[in-house]
């Protein structure tokens, strides 16, 4: 029997009984749409999370002051701490895993007017990476310098709903705001941004100026000393540093302000890494456990293809004992059965598989809420659900092909059909 015979006949017998192939097909496709479906479902949520978490700072740790709980170098536990405005450039030079060591002071509410409006708002003083670490993305201007942040300027970068209510549709570039009666010139406008988390405040409802300008001209008012700030920012060179930088920044600051840095109460600190490291662990295993339903499915809609093969076998006992009786070999009739099932799973995977990746592609046409980035199909999953389906065709037409190509002639002549 040709290549061409065998299809032939293959086609034939699926047609003739259309009904049962069909519903075969449907729970082989539904397996393959349910593994991709799940899975791209968790991998939106892993990556939604993972770009909200973004909005306040992608792998940032923030130190906040707290109050000691140990007693140290003939210190009382319980006394209050507060960082200082200097106390970066000492941690910098000995936090060398840390890529950044950012100082922040903020004070609200400071009344702010414009030429076109008034309003009390949250004013925020750091150094220039401040940006660049708390993901500020610049809408138009830019944000201030190293010249300006050393010379304590009066520069003034806003957020984005600031911009909208002082300025409206007027130009913020250029001009000239009074913050607590003093002049800031506007230098740039924040690019709009969702934000899901936050620790003082939205940022698009702040105004950001060098640091040195916020100490001079809003100092802490009494009994805080007049340079002290009100946290730390931290970002590690990379992931793997992580721990090393947290522990140097501990370390350094237990040696400035003379209290134990395995205090934890003295030092709260607010990891972003090890948020991180939680969810996607959930969502991972989430995942798996949508995968492992959807792997489920697939493996009953084989056995749904191995008692279809069964059936068949036994309609056409008659059938196969002809074609033993003038020469088929057990190969061929091995091979018919093999051909006869591959093409129903194969077909009915593909089909699964593109269905799955148009809903995907359909889905994500539409606006997404901001912890879902929309339907996501890996490259991984698809290759684990076509090795699968391998497998459940292969498993499949293994028992029910054999049972045909063991048949024996004699006997399968006999057979009548009914009985």
């Amino acid at each position: 029997m040709t290549f061409y015979d065998l299809l032939s006949d293959t086609l034939a017998t699926l047609w003739a009984h259309k009904l049962r192939t069909a519903l075969t097909m449907f729970g082989i496709a539904w397996g393959i749409l349910s593994i991709t479906l799940m899975v791209a479902a968790g991998e939106g949520l892993r990556r939604g999370q993972a770009k909200q978490a973004e909005t306040l700072g992608k792998d940032l740790m923030i130190f906040f002051s707290g109050r000691t709980s140990m007693q140290a170098g003939g210190l009382r536990a319980g006394r209050g701490l507060r960082w200082r405005d200097t106390d970066h450039v000492a941690i910098e030079r000995e936090a060398t895993a840390c890529a950044h060591v950012l100082p922040e002071f903020a004070r609200a509410p400071l009344q702010v007017r414009s030429r076109f409006n008034a309003a009390s708002l949250l004013v925020t003083g750091s150094l220039p990476p401040f940006a660049a670490v708390r993901s500020l993305a610049v809408a138009g201007g830019r944000f201030y310098n190293w010249a300006e942040a050393a010379g304590g300027r009066r520069v003034a970068f806003l957020g984005s709903d600031v911009n909208q209510q002082l300025f409206a549709a007027n130009r913020a570039i250029g001009d000239t705001i009074h913050i607590g009666g003093f002049p800031y010139t506007v230098i740039g406008v924040m690019e709009h941004k969702d934000q899901n988390s936050d620790y003082n405040g939205r940022d698009v409802f702040k105004i950001y100026v060098p640091l040195a300008a916020m100490v001079r001209d809003f100092p802490q008012p009494p009994p805080a000393p007049p340079h002290s700030i009100d946290q730390l920012l931290v970002t590690p060179r990379s992931v793997e540093q992580h721990e090393q930088c947290k522990w140097q920044v501990q370390r350094a600051l237990g040696r400035i302000h003379n209290f134990d840095p395995n205090d934890k109460e003295a030092i709260p600190i607010w990891d972003t890494l090890v948020e991180a490291a939680a969810f996607h662990q959930m969502t991972d295993g989430m995942k798996y456990f949508l995968g492992a339903v959807g792997i489920v499915t697939l493996l009953l809609g084989g056995l749904g293809v191995m008692n279809v093969m069964l059936v068949a076998v036994r309609e056409r006992t008659r059938e196969i004992g002809v074609r033993k009786a003038v020469g088929a070999t057990a190969g061929s009739i091995l091979g018919q059965f093999f051909v006869e099932t591959l093409f129903v799973v194969f077909l009915s995977g593909a089909a699964g598989m593109g269905a799955a990746f148009g809903i995907c592609a359909l889905v994500n046409l539409l606006p997404m809420p901001a912890f879902f980035d929309g339907l996501k199909p890996t490259w991984e999953t698809t290759f684990l659900s076509f090795f699968l389906l391998s497998l459940v065709a292969l498993l499949s037409a293994l028992y029910p092909a054999n049972r045909a190509a063991r048949i024996d002639p004699i006997e399968a002549l006999r057979h009548e059909a009914g009985t």
